[in-house]
């Protein structure tokens, strides 16, 4: 469906960052943490939409 353009390293720092904004929320520190679910969806997905737009990748395989 979607072209991976998102690496290993992008992937955990994605993933990391993704559980901690997400994990504030859960406890109180503000509702825009929320956003943490972004990262992580497209961690999990593999894919970025805006790296999509702008032509970058930071996956070794799919790169061309």
């Amino acid at each position: 469906m979607f072209t991976k353009n998102v690496g290993t390293v992008d992937k955990i720092l994605r993933i990391t960052i993704g559980v901690v904004l997400i994990l504030g929320a859960l406890l109180g520190y503000g509702t825009w943490m929320w956003i943490g679910v972004i990262p992580l969806a497209t961690a999990l997905l593999g894919t970025c939409p805006l790296y999509t737009v702008l032509g970058i990748g930071t996956c070794p395989l799919e790169r061309k």
